[in-house]
């Protein structure tokens, strides 16, 4: 071991990422986030057991890389659309929980005798909900668009965006004065103002073109993105705010575009490269130091795990749901963020906090986040055996969800999706689309999908061979997919990919010539299009039928007698 390592940073790291894939793998085996196992790699390989690993500014650099690009594709999530159709319900029910968590947190931690700094770095990052797990496990389970997953993504992203103004309000804080705080409000509510207007200027003018012509490549698109979430994370530093606070909103700059699901899906990839934060925050863990956060711990993780979910019951069954719908949602925000842990070590960078503080919350972190996720994995099992004590959250008449039953299936949802807009597939989007039916199409091709949305048809920009992309789409309400691609190996990673985006439909497959056909049947396709052999007996059927037609009206001709000729006047 030691011999390796005497090969420098590059051995180091290339153990690292060895290490971190065994640990993960694990990880996965027991039904837990992997986040958990890199810390405890980074714990494992540090200085306080077996002091491996020694590149620790390289480690550092790529952690800071991973942190950037997380927090632009949570950005890029943050469409304006959505955000106008949040809801009441996600509005009230993430600003409540929100609230709630800060205040009685802040007095909780007060009263374990921490000084007040620390205190509200670790309140507010006790309000922080998981968004990629919560989001992963409610996939998982395929309730990601049940009425308690769509509330739950609701209030998440209240909370994204809570997180990136929290980190944007400490860090004008820094090196400030307690006497200077309305000055740098005051500040920080001009550079906000400044920043905005800004984003309005790029969002409108600058950036739909810039887009589109990096579009034209997959890869130059990929590396746009990279380039654009770091180069504004950098400018975000530069004007007093943190790379964190930059990097959210270059990705969030470009959510309204019509290609954030391809870059999304594109940057899944390098967005896991953030195991290296979490394998070095469990490196610079300080064991001296928490052996005295252990009892604090407990505390705050018994106040997350159950006064979060708590509070979310009680707002959700006050405004009319019903208290299995409100226990399911509340679920959700019964573990901290890995949000909160880079909160809080942006506070250690900035000066405001000690080791202590992200020792206490990375601490929490792990406990919260292990029990939660088995939480919501048997939240049924859970829900059946609490229903009899959870009457309190519930009305009478729970008169907002009646609501949301008798308006049945929201309204735009497709029952088809078809993958392949060429002359095929977009002629029978639009036929499908005359019969009344909801159709979405999806296309690879720029330029077909620039076409058909002037011509107002709905078709999405991206790659149905990616499972990120493809987890995007609704596909838990489509009755039927339909692919025209007309290579087999692209539907054969189509099939796969559909498969880990946990579809359970139908699928339809259009192929041009026999050996395709069998390739899909033997696929599991439910049904094979062939448009030659479809066109060509319906060409046989439509001639044999007009013949026969041009037949029998000669025979009945022929058999009505002649009219005899008029006499001759």
């Amino acid at each position: 071991m030691q011999e390796l390592m005497a090969h420098g940073p590059y051995a180091e790291f290339a153990l690292l990422l060895l290490i971190s894939a065994v640990a993960g793998a694990i990880a996965v085996r027991l039904r837990q986030p992997v986040l958990i196992a890199y810390i405890v790699v980074g714990i494992l390989v540090g200085p306080a057991v077996f002091g491996i690993v020694k590149a620790h500014d390289q480690i550092a650099l790529l952690a800071e890389i991973g942190v950037t690009v997380l927090l632009f594709v949570v950005g890029l999530k943050l469409d304006l659309h959505h955000i106008r159709h949040i809801g009441p319900v996600a509005l009230a029910t993430g600003l409540g929980q929100l609230a709630f968590t800060i205040v009685f947190g802040f007095v909780l931690i007060l009263l374990m005798g921490k000084d007040v700094m620390e205190a509200i770095y670790v309140a507010v990052a006790l309000t922080f909900s998981s968004t990629i797990i919560v989001v992963k496990l409610l996939s998982d389970k395929h309730e990601l668009d049940s009425l308690h997953g769509r509330i739950a993504v609701g209030f998440l992203i209240v909370q994204d965006v809570a997180v990136v103004l929290a980190m944007m309000a400490m860090s004008a804080l820094r090196g400030a004065g307690e006497a200077a705080v309305v000055e740098v409000a005051g500040s920080l509510l001009l550079r906000l103002a400044g920043a905005a207007a800004l984003m309005f200027v790029l969002m409108r003018f600058v950036l739909p073109r810039l887009v589109e012509a990096m579009a034209r490549s997959q890869e130059l698109l990929l590396i746009f993105a990279i380039a654009w979430g770091t180069g504004l994370a950098a400018v975000g530093e530069w004007a007093g705010f943190s790379k964190e606070a930059g990097a959210f909103m270059a990705g969030f700059s470009l959510a309204s575009t019509a290609y954030r699901e391809a870059m999304n899906a594109r940057l899944t990839g390098i967005r896991d490269f953030m195991l290296l934060f979490f394998v070095d925050l469990g490196a610079e863990l300080d064991f001296s130091t928490l052996g005295g956060e252990l009892w604090p711990a407990v505390v705050l993780s018994l106040f997350v795990l159950i006064g979060n979910p708590l509070i979310v019951m009680a707002i959700m069954g006050y405004m009319g749901y019903r208290k299995r719908t409100g226990f399911l949602a509340g679920l959700t925000v019964a573990q901290i963020s890995e949000f909160s842990i880079v909160f809080v070590a942006m506070g250690i960078t900035l000066g405001h906090v000690g080791i202590e503080a992200l020792g206490l919350t990375t601490l929490v972190g792990l406990v919260t986040i292990m029990m939660s996720t088995y939480m919501i994995l048997f939240s049924h099992v859970l829900y059946d055996k609490l229903a009899p004590w959870l009457g309190v959250f519930e009305r009478k008449r729970p008169f907002r969800e009646l609501a949301v039953e008798r308006l049945g299936r929201p309204a735009g949802d497709p029952d088809i999706i078809v993958f392949g807009m060429g002359r095929y597939g977009s002629r029978l989007m639009r036929q499908l689309r005359q019969a009344g039916i909801e159709v979405l199409g999806v296309d690879f091709d720029l330029e077909t999908v620039r076409e058909l949305r002037k011509l107002r048809q709905p078709v999405r920009y991206g790659d149905g061979e990616d499972p990120g992309f493809l987890e995007s789409l609704p596909l838990q309400q489509v009755r039927w997919v339909i692919t025209t691609f007309p290579q087999w190996e692209s539907n054969r990673a189509f099939l796969n990919a559909l498969k880990e985006a946990g579809f359970r439909g139908r699928v339809a497959g259009v192929v041009r010539d026999e050996v395709h056909g069998r390739a899909l049947d033997a696929a599991g396709v439910n049904r094979v299009l062939n448009p030659f052999n479809d066109a060509a007996d319906y060409a046989a059927r439509s001639f044999a039928a007009e013949i026969a037609f041009e037949d029998a009206h000669r025979a009945a001709s022929s058999a009505v007698p002649q009219d005899t000729q008029p006499p001759q006047s």
